[in-house]
């Protein structure tokens, strides 16, 4: 019998803590449609200064926090917007810019630490000669870290080389910030400043941080007006709401100095996985709480095997290709749960080689 979890899948698994539960129980609130929720204001303006920002609208999802941004700075149907080949917009948000919205994504390969080359995003802009035949660049969107590509950090040296390309073809700047805390705790920089040259953010409140609902979305006050009526058009209007922003106002004081020990964690995971020889893991690009490696054969065990056999165990983890995994680390997951994890990754590698040496 499993009588121990240690749930890796995400950093979106995590339960709300005692602190985030009272300040749920006792926050007040009011109608957040009608503008009149206190706590949500009270949030709201705190998530504006921290980010440097003149606004910030609380919403239930960062899928809706992007697709809001994008359809703000893509107000006319037929713009395009160009992205990372591998950003979370492009492969994991359902498609929503084209199919709600009729924005048209433009892709960049990926470099294997997130960012895009920039000649490559200049060569992707469309020339207003072409006008005629082709959709109408309108802007531009990172992401901050950068999940498929491990957690990697973007500079505030090259968001605002790619913000100044912005500025010079008229474009707008989105940053898809996620996880932008865990950006800002690794790289040493404060967040606003990695943020300053974009003219939107979107930030996750429930992964690294921990709060179990919502995301927020800042930009200039009329961004924010316009994010506002969108948000209702999409359905993302709620009433009280100072319920969940209670709980990431905790999330917030209490949890952004709990992410440079997550980042800790991760990479005493990689160092363990490094000393197991049918995995391949690059320790040095595991630089937040992320930790992506492959499985050198994979007719030994599949990355879905490997991951069905742990859970056996109560270690949960995520396969991400026919031969990858990832695990991520959250203030919830102790060294002692990291090392748990370890051995049982070390018997289930012997379980499958044993199994097929014997036949």
């Amino acid at each position: 019998m499993v009588t121990r979890t240690v749930d890796l899948r995400s950093d979106t698994v995590t339960k709300p803590t005692e602190a985030m539960r009272a300040a749920m129980a006792s926050a007040d609130v009011d109608d957040d449609v009608l503008g009149a929720d206190p706590t949500a204001q009270r949030f709201e303006e705190e998530m504006a200064r921290i980010m440097g920002k003149e606004a910030a609208l609380f919403v239930p999802s960062g899928t809706m926090g992007n697709l809001i941004s994008v359809l703000v700075h893509c107000e006319i149907r037929g713009s395009e917007v160009i992205m990372g080949d591998n950003s979370h917009i492009h492969v994991y948000e359902n498609g929503g810019i084209a199919t709600i919205g009729g924005v048209h994504p433009k892709t960049v390969e990926n470099n294997p630490d997130g960012t895009m080359d920039i000649d490559r995003i200049e060569a992707a802009i469309r020339h207003p000669n072409g006008a005629l035949y082709y959709p109408t660049t309108r802007l531009i969107c990172l992401e901050n870290t950068h999940a498929n590509c491990g957690g990697r950090c973007i500079s505030a040296d090259y968001t605002d080389r790619v913000g100044e390309l912005a500025r010079k073809h008229g474009l707008k700047l989105h940053i898809d910030g996620a996880r932008i805390f865990n950006a800002s705790v690794a790289l040493g920089v404060p967040v606003h400043r990695l943020v300053q040259s974009a003219d939107s953010v979107s930030v996750c409140m429930s992964k690294g941080l921990g709060a179990p609902v919502g995301s927020v979305i800042v930009g200039t006050k009329e961004f924010i007006t316009k994010a506002k009526r969108l948000r209702k058009t999409l359905g993302g209007g709620m009433r009280q709401i100072g319920v969940l922003c209670a709980a990431a106002f905790v999330a917030l004081r209490e949890n952004v100095v709990k992410l440079e020990d997550d980042h800790r964690k991760a990479k005493i995971f990689a160092d363990g996985l490094k000393e197991i020889k049918q995995f391949r893991v690059s320790a040095s690009s595991v630089e937040t709480n992320m930790v992506f490696f492959d499985i050198v054969d994979p007719s030994v065990i599949s990355p879905e095997s490997l991951c069905a056999t742990l859970e056996k165990f109560g270690v949960l983890a995520m396969p991400t290709s026919s031969t990858s995994l990832r695990v991520v680390i959250h203030f919830q997951i102790s060294e002692g749960d990291i090392h748990y994890a370890l051995t049982c990754i070390k018997q289930a590698i012997q379980e499958a080689v044993a199994v097929g040496i014997a036949k």
